[in-house]
């Protein structure tokens, strides 16, 4: 779990999962920006409403403010109703 002052820089800055995973960010408290790269895109995302990032989609989050997140991976599309 990561808050807006534990959220590794290497999460601010592009990066992406590797082949064959899937990652779940899921926000605890407060919002998050989700920036895809790969097709261009962005969400908010906040407590209820989860993003979910392709195997190797180049992406990074910025918080928006206060906030505590977390991030899962999975080895195929996870459900986004938990």
């Amino acid at each position: 779990m990561f808050d807006e002052t534990s959220l590794p820089t290497a999460l601010r800055e592009k990066h992406d999962t590797k082949a064959g995973v899937w990652g779940l960010i899921r926000v605890l408290e407060g919002r998050l920006k989700l920036t895809i790269l790969d097709p261009l895109g962005e969400e908010i995302l906040e407590p209820g409403r989860p993003g979910i990032v392709l195997p190797e989609q180049p992406h990074f989050v910025t918080p928006l403010g206060s906030m505590k997140m977390q991030v899962d991976f999975y080895k195929e599309l996870p459900p986004t109703d938990q």
